[in-house]
């Protein structure tokens, strides 16, 4: 049975590993935090460099850019769902019944919130490091 810190930092682990296999591109750094059957998973620097450009076009006059880049980050994340679910499934023990995203395009932060059917096993002891930073 894992540590709370241990299932913090295998769903930090898989929420990078999906970001690069199915975004194409891994987040800057992630934490993660596991309050009772929710995992709420922060994943900071994952605009791409386009991603980037086309905000900055909205900065210029484009009004649409950042609906657009929300609205599309929103359904790759909805058409890896149950790749990530599998993933989360995996790391913690407990079936995943709701996703949420979203994506501040003004500061290239995700933010995914995971309900869990029932709150994963956790054995008592010390919390390893639960963030992940890419150099």
């Amino acid at each position: 049975m894992r540590s709370q810190g241990e299932i913090e930092a295998a769903v930090c682990d898989i929420v990078t590993r999906f970001q690069q296999e199915f975004m194409g591109r891994g987040p800057r750094r992630v934490h993660t935090h596991l309050v009772d059957n929710k995992l709420f998973v922060h994943l900071d620097g994952v605009l791409t460099a386009a991603e980037q450009r086309l905000i900055e076009s909205h900065q210029n006059g484009n009004t649409r850019a950042a609906e657009l880049l929300k609205q599309l980050r929103s359904h790759l994340v909805l058409a890896g769902r149950q790749t990530l679910e599998a993933m989360v499934r995996e790391a913690t023990g407990a079936e995943p019944i709701n996703v949420h995203h979203d994506i501040s395009t003004a500061t290239g932060e995700e933010v995914i919130v995971l309900t869990l059917s029932s709150p994963p096993a956790c054995r008592n002891g010390s919390r390893p490091s639960r963030n992940r930073q890419r150099d």
